[in-house]
């Protein structure tokens, strides 16, 4: 692989310039001093619980997202690039779920295979001829990007249904703030701090038509959830109520929730659950975590489910690769931010060259999360390539593939001191009548020296992102 492209120095080793501030700060502050704030920054992270658990771990503990104090920092040119890319992206991705279950001209056009769509495991035919408030499907998305050696951004992926993470995001902004606050007073650092703010305007500006004072419930499978704190976070900070399914129920196509007062209409759902669960009588007939009747509601046009049923087949890695051409369909615009180059596996051609080149590659299942179900040829050994080869014979159109790329490094602490590991950055975008981007976003990092892998249940930490407005 090519050198990486290092995020806090140049080719000379000197310290770029919208990082001199920090570095500053760093040279002046004794090595205790930082080991110190370290130190409290995991003690605070415990109090608040902030921790997350991992599927099919006996134990059923929660672990401690580790959090790293060298925050990534972007200057202010660069995110207003990334920012365009990334409204430009979304906006194409929302008109796109619109078309599928609406005219399909992309479809009927054949700029996009039909079999890649209609027979997507994530598409809703439930769905079609709905409309949707605002005309939004993903009213809150995440996009995942990555620095690659020459410098240049690359989108690795969308992730429409349900974009995890920005509790860490916000809390990462409180730690460093309580940390370094002369940082903060020095410099013109883009606030996140209103992300639950503009969330909450987003969810009321998409409640159905005519409803003056909107009421909006943050919807979650329950505590053994991985991402439950995300959503206690999140209804605490909107100031609305946190509900399971047991909590709501439909009345003459109205949702109501149980309160202490009685029952209270419900107009908007910030849903943290699958499609599959949503609605026992129209989705899987066991789930014991949706609402009977939910999906009726919706159909007629009495709530809000946010993000909509059936955005995965947006986010779905086989059909991330025609993402630039959806933006070239439905806005005439060419792509700010490109995709990773991408071998489709249903192809006979990229199946062969994949095949060939197996110990080079990144390969992916087309419906994988999580860092789960993926070969990285380079960090695998023989027996786990050809175990992988198996898989990808038994089921080719299961499976993309990608160059493996030298994600960019930033410094990071771990037991020997500073030392480069690999990060990427999730930024959120938030959908309604306009759409609103988070200044910054999770940085993720690989702790594990070399490793390309982020994911927090992969053993991956977080960073706070600073976007300088100045």
């Amino acid at each position: 692989m090519p050198p990486s492209f290092d995020e806090m120095h140049d080719a000379d080793g000197h310290v770029r310039p919208h990082y001199r501030g920090f570095d500053d700060w760093l040279q002046a502050t004794p090595d205790e001093q930082v080991a110190h704030k370290r130190r409290e920054a995991e003690i605070s992270f415990h109090r608040v619980g902030i921790t997350f658990s991992v599927y099919g771990e006996e134990s059923g503990n929660e672990r401690l997202i580790p959090f790293d104090i060298v925050p990534r920092v972007l200057p202010a040119h660069e995110w207003r690039m990334l920012e365009a890319g990334l409204r430009q992206r979304v906006h194409a991705l929302n008109l796109f779920l619109g078309d599928i279950y609406g005219d399909q001209r992309i479809l009927r056009d054949g700029r996009i295979p039909t079999e890649l769509v209609l027979d997507n495991s994530e598409y809703r035919k439930e769905m079609q001829g709905l409309k949707v408030a605002c005309n939004t499907y993903s009213h809150v998305s995440g996009i995942d990007l990555v620095r690659a050696g020459d410098g240049e951004y690359y989108v690795l992926e969308d992730n429409l249904r349900v974009a995890s993470g920005v509790s860490y995001m916000l809390e990462n902004r409180r730690m460093m703030a309580r940390l370094t606050p002369e940082l903060f007073a020095r410099q013109q650092i883009a606030p996140v701090e209103r992300y639950p703010d503009a969330l909450f305007e987003v969810l009321r500006q998409c409640a159905p038509a005519n409803v003056d004072n909107p009421v909006v419930a943050v919807l979650t499978p329950g505590a053994a959830n991985s991402a439950y704190f995300e959503h206690a976070f999140l209804a605490q900070q909107m100031g609305v109520e946190l509900v399971e399914g047991a909590d709501l129920f439909v009345q003459g196509d109205m949702v109501y929730a149980q309160t202490t007062r009685g029952a209270q209409r419900v107009h908007v759902i910030y849903r943290r659950i699958n499609d599959d669960y949503l609605d026992p009588t129209v989705f899987r007939p066991e789930s014991m975590l949706g609402v009977p009747g939910l999906f009726g509601a919706y159909r007629a046009g009495n709530v809000t489910l946010a993000n909509a049923p059936g955005t995965g087949v947006g986010d779905d890695k086989s059909v991330y690769p025609y993402v630039p051409e959806m933006i070239r369909y439905y806005l005439s615009e060419e792509p700010i931010l490109h995709n990773v180059p991408t071998w489709q596996l249903r192809n006979k051609d990229d199946l062969k060259y994949t095949l060939e080149h197996l110990p080079e590659l990144v390969v992916k299942e087309v419906h994988g999360a999580g860092g789960y179900g993926m070969l990285v040829g380079p960090a695998s050994t023989k027996a786990e390539i050809e175990e992988f080869r198996a898989r990808i014979l038994a089921d080719p159109g299961n499976y993309i593939a990608q160059p493996t790329l030298s994600l960019s490094t930033c410094p990071t602490y771990v037991e020997s001191g500073l030392a480069p590991r690999h990060i990427d950055l999730r930024p959120y975008i938030l959908s309604g009548r306009r759409i609103h981007v988070v200044p910054g976003g999770l940085t993720r990092v690989a702790l594990r020296e070399g490793s390309l892998v982020v994911n927090s249940s992969q053993g991956g930490g977080t960073k706070d992102t600073w976007v300088m407005e100045a």
